[in-house]
Formats: structure tokens, C-alpha cells, sequence
């Protein structure tokens, strides 16, 4: 059986936790760069599909592709850390110490930050030929997607910042499930097929994800979109990067280690 059945699983994603903060900086960055890259490919992949068809749908149903392709390679989410790292903290492993966490995460952020930005700079001069000529149709709906979700949010206030923490916090969710996807099974089908389902209902609901917004709003913002990097940073960013980490740490991370690995019998690690 490929199944790997869920006491098995969550130890190793609490193993792959701790191997994380291990990562030398080097190893962290380019994995992490590697992500932000692949995952904004996606992006363009599933906006390009979404608008020469018309159907955001299939736009969603494909756009999981860039997902399974970066987890296969080993490759680092933002997102993903927020999950997996707090479960080898909480499992006591030696040397997963806050400080070493805020580390792996702040490098993985940095990686995404710098992979999403090159796609995005390739992004607007593709969909502009060098900026010689009109915005292509994938790249107006770009820019409208990046007004709507700074401007809009602003404009309805507290509000508007409350329902982004919430959408980034759902979002997460599926995400982070979409991680614990690739652990469930042990062959290359069931991984893909376990990432493939919660990476749906999140992009199709339209939820936050930190990196996908890396990309999103600065080709946005290259291409001249109607909101400013103050907006994009404290209307967008700022509440996705919390909601992502609410909800991969507590409502996968904590939930899966509380009733997975808590309730087995207490393993001893060499000092």
C-alpha cells in the first residue's frame, strides 16, 4: 500500500520540520528562490488559461501543477515552513530553538521574495515586449487582480484588514494540507494527487497566499496598476503573512501534532 497511515505521516513532516532549521543558508535560499519562481509560473499558468478561456475554473483546476512540480523537487514555501517547523518545536527536537525558526523562516521568505520577483520582472517584460507595446489581456486582469486586493481591502477598513487575515488564514490551511498531501503517500501519483485536491479550493476561492502575492502584486505594480507598494505591503502582505502563519501552525500543524504525535509514546533523542 502507498497509504501511509496518519502516525506515520505527521512524524515525518515533523522530521522534515527539523531538518529545515538544519538547512545551511545557502541550501535555504536557492530552494526557497527556486519555489517563489516555480510557484509565480503557476500564476501566469493558471491567469493565462483563466482568461483565454474565460473559465477561472480550469484556470484553478490546472494552476496545482506549479504546487506538485516544487514539492516534488524538495523545493521551500513560505507557507510550508509556517507548518512544518512549529511541529519540531513542539516535539522538543534538539536544537529547533525560536530563534533558529524565526531564521529558517525569514531565509525562505527572502528565497520566495527574490524567485517570485525575477518571474515577475519576465512577466511584465513578456506581457509588454519590453514595455514597447500595450498590456496584453493576462497582464490588464494582473493588474486588475492586484487593485482590487489592496484598494479594495483599504476601502472597507478594519474590515477589509480582518477579512484578509481570515482569507490568509484559510488559505494556509489548504495549503499546508496540500504539504501534508505529499507525505500521505510514497509513490509520485499519490503525492500529486494528495497536493492536487486542498491547492484547488484555495486558489479557486480566491484565498491570500503570501508568495503567490510576491509575484501577483509587484508585476502589478511594473506594469503601472493603480495602487502603490505602501498599499500593496500593509493592505495585502502584511495580514496575508499572519493569516498564512495562524493558520498553518494552528489549524494544520498543531491540530496533526496534538492528536498524532502527542498521543504516542514519548521517543528520546541523543543530545
Amino acid at each position: 500500500m502507498s497509504y501511509l497511515q496518519p502516525s506515520e505521516f505527521v512524524t515525518k513532516l515533523v522530521d522534515q520540520g527539523e531538518s529545515k532549521v538544519y538547512m545551511g543558508p545557502r541550501d535555504t535560499l536557492i530552494r526557497a528562490f527556486m519555489a517563489g519562481a516555480t510557484l509565480a509560473l503557476a500564476v501566469i499558468f493558471a491567469i493565462t488559461i483563466a482568461t483565454q478561456t474565460g473559465s477561472f475554473l480550469l484556470g484553478s483546476l490546472l494552476f496545482p501543477v506549479g504546487f506538485a512540480m516544487l514539492y516534488l523537487m524538495g523545493y521551500d514555501l513560505l507557507t510550508g515552513v509556517f507548518t512544518l517547523v512549529p511541529m519540531a518545536w513542539l516535539d522538543g527536537r534538539p536544537g529547533v530553538t525560536l530563534p533558529r525558526m524565526l531564521k529558517c523562516w525569514g531565509l525562505v521568505a527572502l528565497g520566495n521574495l527574490a524567485g517570485a520577483l525575477f518571474i515577475a520582472v519576465f512577466g511584465a517584460l513578456n506581457f509588454t515586449m519590453g514595455f514597447t507595446q500595450e498590456i496584453s489581456d493576462v497582464g490588464r486582469t494582473m493588474m486588475s487582480a492586484g487593485e482590487s486586493r489592496t484598494v479594495g481591502y483599504q476601502d472597507a477598513g478594519l474590515g477589509g484588514w480582518i477579512t484578509l487575515f481570515m482569507r490568509g488564514m484559510f488559505c494556509n490551511w489548504m495549503v499546508s494540507m496540500g504539504v501534508v498531501g505529499a507525505a500521505i503517500s510514497t509513490s509520485v501519483p499519490g503525492k500529486i494527487m494528495g497536493m492536487w485536491m486542498p491547492i484547488i479550493v484555495f486558489f479557486y476561492l480566491g484565498f491570500e497566499h503570501s508568495v503567490v502575492n510576491m509575484f501577483l502584486f509587484p508585476i502589478g505594480l511594473m506594469m503601472g496598476a493603480d495602487f502603490t507598494l505602501y498599499q500593496y505591503i500593509m493592505w495585502n502582505e502584511i495580514p496575508t503573512v499572519l493569516g498564512n502563519l495562524a493558520g498553518g501552525l494552528i489549524l494544520v500543524g498543531a491540530a496533526l501534532y496534538t492528536t498524532h504525535v502527542r498521543t504516542q509514546p514519548k521517543r528520546q533523542f541523543a543530545a
